[in-house]
């Protein structure tokens, strides 16, 4: 696994460059992340979804601290469900990795304190190179420029399911275009269960843990708010 992983993608689109401060939901990104950290471990063939819980099939680190971690949790743990492990892993996963991102330079940890005694984290962007490639390729995928990598598609599909689009920079009409588009592109992957698994554009292996984490994150957040055109 040498790529970005997901769940920095995720951080970074959710965070604004300038000011450092997180948009958007925090319960949102919080279980997006979790289950992007499951979602690369499905990508990896590390876990798969199996009568209704995630379980490992093989737990050979992938090299990856952070998604290391939670092979061996779920490894030593009894079966979990999708939406167990989701809840699970949220708890102290962004706080971690901003830490890995400080650490290497992509962004900056900002320490201010208000009302004289509460300190407040911002964390304005250093190196912007990650999160560039990360809206590009999501730009292309929006724009329909040929069917997305797995990656791209599972990205996509947690940007919908956790209502990311203002982290693309998109409000109103857009925004609403945008989750359309989203949600498309994870139908066409076999990511929403709309499309056979057998026309899926990716592994069925893999498909099947990203719909049941979309679901999971769907029924955590609860019924969202009507999309504005």
């Amino acid at each position: 696994m040498t790529t970005v992983p997901i769940a920095e993608e995720l951080l970074l689109l959710a965070y604004d460059n300038e000011s450092g401060k997180a948009t958007g939901s925090r319960i949102g990104l919080d279980l997006g992340m979790a289950a992007a950290v499951l979602v690369e471990l499905a990508l990896a063939g590390r876990v798969a979804y199996s009568d209704g819980n995630l379980v490992v099939v093989d737990a050979t680190p992938t090299g990856v601290p952070v998604a290391d971690e939670v092979l061996a949790k779920i490894d030593s743990n009894v079966p979990h469900t999708p939406a167990s492990w989701v809840q699970r892993l949220r708890h102290g996963l962004r706080d971690r990795i901003l830490s890995d991102l400080v650490t290497r330079g992509v962004i900056r940890d900002v320490d201010e304190v208000e009302l004289e005694f509460i300190h407040v984290h911002r964390y304005p962007s250093v190196d912007g190179s990650v999160e560039d490639e990360t809206r590009a390729r999501l730009a292309a995928a929006l724009a329909g420029e040929g069917a997305p990598d797995e990656r791209t598609a599972a990205l996509a599909t947690l940007i919908a399911a956790t209502r990311m689009e203002a982290a693309l920079g998109l409000t109103g009409e857009e925004a609403a275009s945008a989750h359309e588009k989203l949600e498309r592109i994870a139908s066409g992957a076999g990511f929403s269960g709309g499309v056979s698994l057998d026309q899926s554009t990716v592994r069925p292996s893999v498909a099947l843990v990203v719909i049941a984490l979309g679901k999971a994150i769907q029924a955590a957040l609860g019924t969202p708010r009507p999309v504005t055109h």
